[in-house]
């Protein structure tokens, strides 16, 4: 009497098939499992799945990967727009914070300083000393109110000079410490950039290896599926 044929019960469908029609869920790959468990807690490595259950989830399992790669893709560029705004409210005009902290005496001290530094001071002030020593030299040359040397101009000029060195070395210091504070919001931007540049960089090799790693495991698995492929086919019989 012939021996009847043993029947293997496929895990998933749980019908009863031929032995050229399963594998042995231990062959199974980790990934392929890892899906095949979503659906099928009670999945065993001991047991058996059969070849269309099989290729079904291997296709459900690329689509999975292909899905993923779009998500991680789309969390990548939404870190990105969230790190450019956060960038943007570190970026500030350091200018109108400075002025914002100003006392009314100390803008009008930059503000002298400034006109005094101008071309416009400079003519005006040479044109009044010009006009001062015709005055008390040919004009009123009979009884000038300033006779030569011109000790009341020196004088006015030392209290001027007096005045403005001072206003002028308080802009300075004003000057200095927006500069110290302009340097030291350029080093927070800077800072903050490169650790962000730094972050993106660790995220993308991070995104590059996971995408290398799938492109693995798909890889493998048409290979798999090639290999089963050209084992099912008839071979040519030799024609004597």
């Amino acid at each position: 009497m012939a021996k009847q044929p043993k029947d293997f019960i496929c895990q998933v469908c749980k019908q009863p098939k031929k032995r050229s029609d399963v594998v042995r869920a231990e062959l199974i790959r980790a990934p392929i499992v890892a899906t095949i468990k979503k659906t099928h807690p009670d999945w065993s490595s001991d047991g058996y799945i059969c070849v269309p259950d099989l290729n079904r989830f291997r296709a459900q399992y690329v689509q999975d990967v292909l899905e993923t790669e779009k998500g991680e893709l789309s969390v990548l560029e939404k870190k990105v727009m969230e790190s450019l705004k956060e960038e943007e409210l570190l970026s500030k005009n350091i200018n109108i914070e400075f002025e914002r902290k100003l006392a009314f005496g100390e803008r009008m001290a930059d503000r002298l300083a400034e006109y005094a530094g101008s071309w416009r001071f400079i003519m005006i002030f040479a044109t009044l000393l010009a006009i001062w020593i015709a005055l008390n030299s040919f004009v009123l040359i009979t009884r000038p109110f300033d006779p030569y040397p011109f000790i009341l101009l020196n004088l006015i000029l030392s209290c001027i000079a007096a005045i403005q060195a001072p206003i002028i070395m308080m802009s300075q210091n004003r000057q200095e410490a927006k500069d110290r504070l302009r340097a030291e919001h350029d080093y927070l931007v800077n800072l903050k950039a490169e650790l962000e540049i730094r972050h993106l960089h660790e995220k993308i090799d991070h995104l590059l290896m996971n995408q290398w790693q799938r492109l693995l495991e798909i890889q493998e698995i048409q290979t798999e599926l090639m290999a089963e492929l050209t084992h099912k086919q008839p071979h040519p019989k030799n024609v004597d």
